[in-house]
């Protein structure tokens, strides 16, 4: 039985946090650097939160971040982040995307499926947007933003995991699936050497999503009869 492995990245694609993370950057930031409002200079998608923090510091300082910065960054940034995410409950902005669970629920019934993580959250930071979803039993693995700068790399780190979790079995790479909202995450998903398949869930536009050139292209998760059909189950 050859296994497949699904990646999901996380805000736009398995929920909307309501701008949490980016106001608890702004936070992080203004507490290391007495700068306020930093990240209505940067735009956040598709990227590693620790490209995010790096970019937020030499904004404000006008020079490259050093990794103590970056350091002193991702501590503040995590300490906050479980305020924002209430704020966000609170204000009833926070959203679990439409016809997810349901998907899910399918795919974990597959025993020849593995679903996993593949974003740029730290890890701490991915856990702490999911928990209010429901939705973090279906993943126990992922690739996350604290294994690398780059999308392609920590696609691999979770696939890497993935083969932990069967014993260290191979897992061709036309088996794994790169599922995301972006034009960066289907980019670093054939940068890796996977397949991609693109939803309009979040804030791409739909050409830019098209020109990025993903093997599927979905606004959705809702034809789960489809979604099955292209993983090939």
């Amino acid at each position: 039985m050859s296994m497949k492995v699904l990646l999901f990245d996380l805000d736009g694609t398995l929920v909307r946090a309501g701008g949490a993370g980016g106001r608890a950057l702004d936070k992080a930031v203004e507490r290391r650097h007495g700068v306020a409002g930093v990240c209505k200079l940067l735009n956040f998608q598709g990227k590693t939160d620790l490209r995010n923090f790096s970019e937020a510091i030499t904004a404000v300082t006008k020079r490259r971040a050093t990794p103590r910065q970056i350091a002193a960054v991702h501590r503040e940034y995590l300490k906050e982040l479980p305020k924002q995410v209430r704020i966000s409950l609170r204000r009833k902005t926070y959203k679990t995307t439409p016809g997810i669970r349901p998907l899910l629920e399918r795919l974990s019934k597959q025993e020849d499926v593995l679903l996993g993580l593949g974003t740029g959250n730290l890890e701490k930071g991915a856990w702490i947007k999911l928990l209010p979803s429901g939705l973090s039993g279906y993943f126990d693995f992922g690739g996350y933003g604290s294994d690398s700068y780059y999308r392609p790399n920590l696609l691999r780190c979770g696939v890497a995991r993935a083969r932990k979790k069967i014993g260290g079995k191979r897992i061709f790479r036309r088996n794994v699936w790169i599922i995301g909202d972006t034009p960066l995450d289907v980019s670093a998903g054939k940068r890796a050497g996977y397949r991609t398949i693109a939803v309009g869930t979040g804030w791409s536009p739909w050409k830019d999503l098209a020109a990025a050139g993903p093997d599927h292209l979905t606004k959705d998760f809702r034809n789960i009869k489809q979604w099955m059909r292209w993983i090939e189950l």
